[in-house]
């Protein structure tokens, strides 16, 4: 892609981001209650259904569960937009300020500002802990934002940002999912649909340019960004508010065939498009075969 094929697709971008752009201040109503028989992600999603653990929860615990995997996808949101954010910023220093290319990704951090706003007003409105990486993803995650160039920076983000979509865009029309979490989903949605794109186009450039020792390293660090996003989308302390042990949670949700189909769906379009530039190779494929997200076959 050359630069001028960067700037036409960034120009149509920040045309798209003019028009359709949202405040969630002013589009969603916080202070509407919720609906006690509604849950907060589709039931069929949650991370326990099918278990014999979620055949021992009643209803009103089924929906509680539901209010702290939604909180765990948000906070996992937030954290790698903060982690994009500081890259765009970083790469943007290095840009002609009048390139239409380095002007929206000043306008896709303004998008990400709102929307980590929005994600940590939901988790607020949710009352629940905020579920973050910790330990060793924690340092990987400062490493990459402070390190994160080409290939693999682009593709990290890329994983998350492509999970949440899929999920979201199912979520956002769901009858069974509280009018809150639709919402956030459906903003979330349209706005995200440009930066897929943005990364998407910047992805493969930057593929073409890399020599094979770069996109060697890269393969191993995209494939440790898929194992986090596989493994900790539902953070194991979500099980605690229906009085189920952590880790006995998160085996049983890693075990689920319902939920490791789950994980298989959200990341199909990603998987794909990263298997179509061979980023799936090499020693982080097995990585990827660990995160869940990645058929049976492959």
């Amino acid at each position: 892609m050359t630069t001028t094929d960067r700037d036409r697709t960034a120009s149509r971008l920040l045309r798209s981001s003019a028009e359709h752009s949202y405040d969630p201040e002013v589009e969603i109503d916080w202070e509407a209650p919720f609906a006690p028989d509604l849950y907060f992600v589709p039931p069929h999603r949650s991370s326990l259904y099918g278990t014999q653990l979620w055949e021992g929860l009643t209803e009103e615990q089924r929906i509680t569960l539901t209010r702290h995997e939604v909180a765990s996808i948000a906070g996992l949101g937030v954290w790698f937009e903060t982690i994009l954010m500081q890259l765009l910023i970083r790469g943007y220093y290095k840009q002609d300020p009048t390139a239409a290319h380095a002007q929206y990704a000043l306008t896709e951090v303004a998008d990400e500002c709102r929307h980590s706003v929005m994600f940590g007003r939901m988790i607020d409105r949710l009352g629940t802990p905020v579920y973050r990486p910790e330990g060793v993803d924690a340092f990987l995650g400062k490493w990459i934002a402070t390190t994160g160039t080409g290939p693999r920076m682009f593709a990290a983000i890329l994983i998350c940002e492509e999970i949440l979509d899929t999920l979201q865009r199912e979520a956002m029309a769901h009858e069974q999912v509280q009018p809150l979490v639709r919402m956030v989903s459906r903003i979330h949605v349209v706005e995200e649909a440009r930066h897929v794109r943005y990364a998407r186009e910047e992805l493969a450039r930057q593929v073409r340019a890399a020599g094979k020792g770069r996109l060697a390293f890269d393969r191993l660090v995209i494939g440790r960004a898929a194992y986090l996003c596989g493994t900790r989308l539902i953070h194991p302390g979500v099980y605690r508010s229906v009085g189920i042990d952590p880790q006995a949670g998160h085996k049983a949700a890693m075990a689920n065939p319902h939920f490791r189909e789950t994980l298989r769906w959200s990341g199909e379009r990603v998987v794909a498009y990263l298997d179509d530039l061979d980023l799936i190779a090499g020693a982080g494929k097995q990585l990827w075969r660990m995160s869940g997200l990645l058929p049976a076959a492959s």
